[in-house]
């Protein structure tokens, strides 16, 4: 068995986000359109007595670090379908995880999310466990709400609350995006709840997959995929945090095929024409002053893959 194993997991951007209205449960239903980025943490996972996290990185200071983790709750979801399932269990079960974040936190990306799948992987792994990536989508389900996606990664369309995930059938196009990084942060529920407010006694009709865009991605054409963006969430966003709309207006003024809020934000994201212009645009944008920090990446990209570890290919670490 091995001792360690080292997983990368991407974040994520949504090329669609439509939300339903709320339901009892306090949810919303949703359509959405997942995106994997080659934005990644990496999560590292070994044997120990007693289940513990430690974070480094991007935004480690806010990452919690006890029960409300949700690495550690992948920890214990896992642990307990294996128990159910009779797996062998090393002498000391317990899991040290330890993460090395480069997704931002509370930043619309599903970094908390990208985390636990992760860890559910290379805990699948450490314990040799055997279970299918269907099987841990399934546990993910009662994680988090994209959860799911983080194991799988690539394009994918997602409904109820996004963990029931369809592939989306798109050539391998590489898609080159530029990430500008907001000073601040913006919790998903609060985002949600202004989005109620913002629609107040409207009917909201069901959420509905976006014809325009699965087209665009069809036919593999940023220039088309650019314009057919779209996030129900990006009002509300805007409105907590103001912003946010110089951002995207920048972004446009500087040549971006497309800009939208990701996910509940309040990260910003802008397609660019190609590399050489993703990276001018991640030189631009900072000068504008629109914020703190800006990133480039490319997608889609696979979901949760282990880098270090038993099924790590020969000689290679990941980097």
């Amino acid at each position: 068995m091995a001792n360690s194993v080292t997983v990368r997991v991407p974040a994520k951007i949504n090329l669609q986000l439509a939300v339903g209205p709320p339901r009892p449960d306090g949810y919303h239903d949703l359509v959405t359109v997942f995106h994997a980025i080659s934005l990644a943490d990496e999560i590292t996972v070994t044997p120990a007595r007693a289940d513990s996290v430690e974070t480094s990185g991007e935004g480690a200071d806010a990452v919690p670090a006890g029960r409300d983790n949700l690495a550690l709750k992948a920890v214990a979801a896992l642990r307990a379908v294996c128990a159910l399932r009779g797996t062998d269990m090393p002498e000391y079960a317990g899991i040290a995880v330890t993460i090395r974040k480069r997704i931002p936190v509370a930043a619309g990306l599903a970094g908390g999310s990208a985390d636990a799948a992760g860890t559910l992987v290379a805990c699948n792994e450490l314990w040799q466990a055997g279970l299918t990536p269907g099987e841990l989508c399934e546990i993910s389900a009662g994680i988090g709400s994209d959860v799911a996606f983080s194991v799988l990664g690539g394009t994918a369309v997602g409904r109820g609350r996004g963990e029931r995930l369809t592939a989306a059938l798109v050539p391998p196009v590489k898609y080159h995006w530029v990430l500008a990084f907001a000073d601040g942060a913006l919790p998903t529920p609060k985002v949600y709840g202004t989005l109620d407010r913002l629609r107040g006694d409207d009917q909201v009709p069901a959420p509905e997959l976006s014809s325009q865009l699965m087209s665009a991605l069809r036919a593999g054409e940023p220039g088309e995929v650019g314009p057919a963006l779209t996030n129900d969430l990006a009002e509300p966003a805007i409105a907590m945090f103001p912003a946010l709309r110089k951002t995207l207006d920048a972004g446009l003024e500087l040549g971006a095929l497309g800009a939208m809020v990701s996910g509940s934000g309040p990260t910003c994201f802008f397609l660019a024409r190609d590399a050489d212009h993703a990276t001018d645009l991640a030189a631009a944008l900072p000068g504008a002053g629109v914020c703190r920090a800006v990133a480039t990446a490319t997608g889609p990209v696979p979901g949760a893959t282990i880098v270090r570890g038993r099924s790590a290919a020969p000689g290679k670490d990941g980097h």
